[in-house]
């Protein structure tokens, strides 16, 4: 019977990546996943695949027993299987670790965790077939996006749950998303529509397509790509809040940084520097005798520090997650000189740690922000301003139930920042008895970041209103070019209106990058990122 899904249209807006010829980048990684750049395989790789197939086949004919290609898995690993039912082991290797359960896990993170296995199946140290790498390429390119579980994953024997879905897919079985349609549809019609043949595995083939740390790695390099934008985006929130509450530039000049030569805070002010450069409202308040304050508060004058703290995690995070895309996650693998050996590489501890110091600094970052917030909306520490930033006081609220939002989000992130990776629980009768749990660090960073930038959201539509209650004084280029921005979708101060859609709005802005382009754009022309936040 003719199958009733139909074939999805591809666009080349996005250039073609290129896997088996170097390791993948992060920018890659996120093409792919969230822009469907197509795929392509280097030459090279297959050749080098192909090569290493062919050892896998000799030694599936030693009596001699060789793991994962002679024998069965895990607590099973010294169970030899006689050759007629190895493509029944390798089936029901996918089939029974198909155990995900839970709300499906988005449609990015599983075009990553496929794109990151492809990689290692293309780099011939895995013994599969080429039909095995051809087969993930087309799958990607047509749009299949298998549905893969919240839970499932220890993080140790790598992300084995998530990557057997994604395998079973390949296979023919199970159910799929493709673009443009509401519903799953059978694995089986969306292979067919897109001419794609089902996988009937061959020796060590099941085990190559589950063991890898490909998960947790897809979600730690969309996690930097946000977080590059999202620390720029905080540090734009902390000039609109500075400005607005009428905080002094002073405490960020280059000088002063270094004497704590701490790079990323060395960043972060510079950053700050440019943000409110030019800001007649910091004018207005330069002279000692205009302005009698000693400091200000923490929130205020430690922002580099905090923001600078948290762009050096996301540093080492980065120098992570570059030594993982250049690795090869398999048990066992082929080497260069043609054994097949078994090793642990497959453990997530390297990826799990830094995701989960990423939950710490994203928990932090959105702390101060909600207190610069906070700040705008109390009279008795906002300089000047009304109560709540409202219109009429005492019959208006303001923005005082948004400073709250942000208060919960904050109290959830304290709470997400409880580290995954030091947990474990022993699986596979005791034979993996120390785990990861990268996986559970990565999906816990997700809902920290999405949590970000709500927050530093409400920072800005409060800085926003703030710098409109300063009038007639006006604010720098920057940061006037940042209200602008947010007065597109958000309107300027006035009656109690509801919030929630703008909050949704400047949300939207945050996480698509935009406030962080508009301030970079908006600053010197000499200043410059280390990293473009698009």
């Amino acid at each position: 019977m003719a199958s009733a899904v139909p074939t999805v249209a591809r666009t080349d807006a996005v250039p073609a990546v290129t896997v088996g010829a170097r390791p993948l980048t992060i920018d890659e990684v996120v093409a792919v996943a969230r822009h469907d750049a197509r795929v392509r395989l280097a030459p090279e790789a297959l050749d080098r695949v192909a090569r290493s197939r062919a050892l896998v086949e000799r030694l599936a004919d030693d009596p001699e027993p060789r793991y994962g290609i002679s024998t069965g898995f895990g607590a099973l690993a010294t169970t030899f299987i006689a050759p007629e039912r190895r493509r029944q082991l390798q089936a029901s290797l996918i089939r029974s670790h198909a155990a995900g359960t839970g709300a499906e896990v988005e449609r990015e993170v599983v075009r990553a965790l496929m794109l990151l296995r492809l990689q290692t199946l293309a780099s011939g140290h895995t013994g599969v077939r080429p039909v095995v790498v051809e087969t993930y390429t087309q799958m990607l390119d047509a749009g299949i996006t298998p549905i893969v579980r919240e839970y499932g994953s220890l993080g140790c024997s790598g992300d084995l749950a998530p990557l057997s879905h994604v395998a079973l897919a390949a296979l023919g079985e199970g159910e799929v998303r493709l673009p443009g349609l509401p519903d799953p549809v059978p694995a089986a019609d969306a292979l067919a529509a897109a001419g794609i043949a089902p996988l009937l595995l061959e020796e060590k083939e099941g085990l190559a397509l589950i063991n890898g740390t490909d998960g947790m790695l897809g979600m730690l390099a969309l996690a930097l790509h946000d977080l590059d934008a999202l620390l720029v985006t905080a540090d734009a929130a902390a000039a609109l809040s500075i400005e607005s509450q009428l905080g002094t530039d002073a405490v960020f000049a280059a000088d002063l940084m270094a004497l704590r030569p701490q790079l990323g805070q060395a960043a972060s002010a510079a950053n700050l520097r440019a943000f409110l450069a030019g800001s007649p409202i910091v004018a207005s308040h330069r002279d000692p005798a205009v302005c009698t304050r000693v400091q200000d508060a923490y929130s205020l004058r430690c922002s580099p520090q905090v923001h600078g703290a948290a762009r050096d995690t996301i540093d080492h995070a980065r120098a992570i997650a570059g030594r993982e895309l250049a690795s090869v996650v398999d048990n066992p693998v082929i080497t260069e000189d043609g054994r097949v050996e078994s090793n642990g590489n497959f453990h997530g501890a390297p990826v799990a740690y830094v995701l989960d110091f990423l939950a710490i600094a994203v928990a932090d970052v959105a702390s101060i922000s909600e207190r610069r917030t906070d700040r705008a909306l109390d009279r008795s520490r906002s300089h000047g301003l009304p109560p709540f930033l409202a219109d009429e006081v005492g019959v208006d609220s303001g923005l005082m139930i948004a400073q709250y939002a942000a208060a919960g989000i904050v109290s959830e992130l304290k709470r997400l920042a409880v580290p995954a990776s030091v947990d474990s629980i022993p699986s596979s009768a005791m034979q993996e008895d120390h785990v990861s749990m990268g996986w559970s660090a990565a999906r816990k960073l997700r809902r920290g970041i999405d949590g970000l930038a709500r927050v530093l959201a409400i920072e800005v539509i409060t800085g926003c209103r703030a710098l409109d209650l300063r009038a007639p004084l006006q604010p720098g280029p920057v940061t006037g070019a940042v209200r602008a921005l947010v007065r597109r979708s958000v309107a300027g101060p006035g009656p109690d209106r509801v919030v929630s859609p703008e909050l949704e709005a400047v949300t939207g802005l945050v996480l698509a990058g935009e406030i962080a382009r508009t301030a970079v754009a908006a600053s010197d022309p000499a200043f410059t990122t280390p990293e473009d936040p698009a």
